[in-house]
């Protein structure tokens, strides 16, 4: 049996010390159907007092001190790189043999959103997805477990690393495309829109009908938190059909749950296609790392790459405990506090965002339930912004892919709470799926399909409007 081994200081990567408890939630006033928020308190009495580039990557204020130790374990095992097998360092050998990254950090940079490669640099951050077309009756068992049929060959995600004895399975291209968005006061804003390209494949020819999905490591703030959320409120969210005629039909993801063998709703992912935290961090492993793990025991390496004559770290790579830890401390990263709530401009874009209903989607407050053993995740009213669920955002940033439930045009709801922050953490991070926006007024413009409407109200919005709504999102 592996012994797990832990080498340095457990402490806090770079962060400084935890802030005490910030002062308790407000009662909520409403504008246009929808709460505002008066409190700081963005993540509950968890939240954390930081807006520096630590500001994600402490634990909830109101974590005990006996489960601080776990967290700070968990942090160097998502900080520290995984290496090739054998190793001294036997309870982080096993990586690749192919993979994107050598540590979840080298994807989720301190704890916050990666970023799509510049010009000659290697796409660290972001990776494809890839698939083909399936067919509903013959590949039945593959879509109820996968939600997509994996690519031949080259699997479900292109990964553009390898250990030295071993090719990677291609190299990713990305080139950009202006494109001019003019709004109603004559404001012209270039966006840009990412075009890709996969070079030199080695491991034979790329299938012609190739479906493709970009994805940018998301920020990791607050998901013990909206995992606590009640499913029973994010299906009283849901309106699939839109029964009530408002042009919102959000829907639940119904993924496959590998604890359990059953399909059950998704909450996490760009296409909330994990229903937890744990399968998301272990698929994370797999994919990105090529480790394996309990739930896991396989990672994207397929027969024709004959990953088996490499040497394993071990059955499973990724043990239990490590697993155990680095889960607990992706459940546990706080959220940082509000700045500015009470400046003129921030409520009054508080009550633009309202009006123009982007709150119809970026639900704002949600009260989580009671969840065993976590006393800091548990009765907590926090603020995400989101409502977890799937919607058609427009033909403009569709993937074409589909995943379980969800289309090539439908998205998750990603979660606004520290996206102020998000460049202050990393200079480089870019908003949607795919970072295609460097800001978050492209990122508004790009919004389509369901939320076309709200896009529009925004384009015909007066210049100091607009500011006051950036001013806002700003400072979440």
């Amino acid at each position: 049996m592996r012994s797990l081994i832990i080498t340095g200081a457990l402490a806090l990567a770079s962060a400084p010390s935890v802030a005490e408890p910030l002062q308790p939630a407000l009662a909520a006033p409403t504008h246009a159907g929808f709460p505002l928020q008066v409190s700081p308190l963005s993540g509950g009495e968890g939240t954390v007092e930081q807006a520096d580039t630590n500001a994600y990557s402490l634990p909830q204020a109101n974590l005990s001190m006996t489960r601080r130790l776990d967290f700070s374990v968990g942090n160097s095992f998502f900080r520290n790189p995984w290496v090739e097998a054998p190793a001294s360092t036997d309870a982080r050998d096993g990586l690749g043999p192919l993979f994107n990254t050598n540590s979840c950090q080298g994807c989720h940079i301190k704890d916050g959103r990666g970023h799509p490669p510049a010009a000659g640099e290697f796409p660290v951050s972001l990776f494809l997805r890839l698939a083909v077309p399936a067919d509903p009756e013959q590949d039945a068992e593959v879509l109820r477990q996968h939600g997509f049929k994996p690519a031949p060959v080259y699997g479900s995600q292109l990964q553009t690393a390898a250990l030295p004895a071993a090719k990677p399975e291609a190299d990713l291209v990305t080139d950009w495309q202006p494109v001019q968005e003019t709004l109603a006061d004559g404001t012209v804003i270039e966006l840009r829109k990412p075009v890709y390209r996969i070079e030199n494949p080695n491991y034979g020819p790329l299938p012609d009908d190739l479906l493709v999905s970009p994805r940018v490591a998301p920020q990791m703030i607050g998901m013990g938190l909206l995992e606590a959320i009640p499913l029973v409120d994010l299906k009283a969210l849901a309106d699939p059909n839109d029964t009530d005629n408002d042009g919102i039909s959000g829907k639940l993801n119904q993924v496959w749950d590998l604890a359990t063998r059953q399909t059950l709703p998704g909450r996490f992912g760009w296409k909330a296609a994990e229903p937890d935290v744990h399968q998301q961090s272990m698929g994370a492993f797999a994919g990105d790392m090529g480790l394996t793990s309990s739930i896991k025991p396989a990672t994207d390496c397929t027969p024709e790459q004959q990953c088996g004559r490499f040497t394993h770290g071990g059955e499973p790579e990724v043990s239990d405990k490590v697993a155990h830890f680095v889960t607990f401390y992706a459940r546990s990263l706080a959220v940082p506090a509000r700045r500015d709530p009470d400046s003129e401009s921030v409520r009054k874009g508080a009550r633009l965002f309202n009006e123009i209903r982007c709150a119809s989607c970026h639900t704002p407050k949600h009260q989580t339930g009671e969840v065993a053993d976590r006393p800091d995740l548990s009765n907590q009213t926090i603020w995400p912004y989101t409502d977890l669920l799937l919607h058609d955002m427009g033909p403009a940033l569709a993937d074409g892919r589909d995943e379980f439930l969800a289309s090539g045009n439908e998205w998750r709801t990603p979660p606004l709470w520290g996206i102020g922050l998000a460049q202050v953490v990393n200079p480089q991070a870019g908003f949607l799926h795919d970072g295609r926006a460097r800001t978050l007024e492209e990122a508004i413009l790009w919004h389509g399909g369901e939320a076309r409407p709200a896009a529009d109200r925004f384009r015909q919005m007066p210049a100091p409007d607009r500011t006051a709504l950036l001013d806002f999102l700003n400072s979440l």
